[in-house]
């Protein structure tokens, strides 16, 4: 079990990393230029339109201190992996890989000084349903 976490928590940063690089500099504006089927957002859940959701990242802010949750259940067979949050410049700020046992999927997450203010993305990735991405302002 542990080389498939790894194996899932590499290729989900790998993803994160690929996926959101390029909406730095003047394409940062909007996640709605990515392909359809690659993220899933709440205005574009592609073949997941009745998973929003359950899928859909939700994202509170208190100061430097941001909340994490996906409204999911977590069983051995079908769970949230992890929460990312990612900077507009493809930085990832903070992490949590969650497992089965995991009675939520809650995280949360200090935001560093520099990317306060700034265009954010928190993640949620499904085993089933794939990478889930909520755009937020810390």
């Amino acid at each position: 079990m542990n080389d498939r976490r790894q194996f899932l928590k590499n290729s989900l940063l790998a993803s994160a990393g690929l996926a959101l690089a390029p909406l730095s500099g003047a394409t940062a504006g909007s996640m709605d230029g990515l392909p359809q089927g690659l993220i899933y957002t709440q205005a574009n859940p592609g073949m997941w339109g009745k998973k929003v959701g359950g899928h859909l990242p939700r994202v509170s802010v208190d100061g430097d201190k941001v909340g994490v949750f996906t409204k999911h259940g977590m069983s051995e067979k079908h769970f949230i992996v992890r929460h990312t949050i990612v900077a507009h410049n493809g930085k990832v700020l903070g992490s949590k890989t969650f497992s089965p046992e995991d009675e939520e999927a809650r995280s949360s997450h200090t935001i560093p000084a520099e990317y306060r203010g700034q265009k954010l993305y928190a993640t949620s990735f499904c085993n089933k349903h794939d990478m889930w991405v909520a755009e937020f302002t810390a």
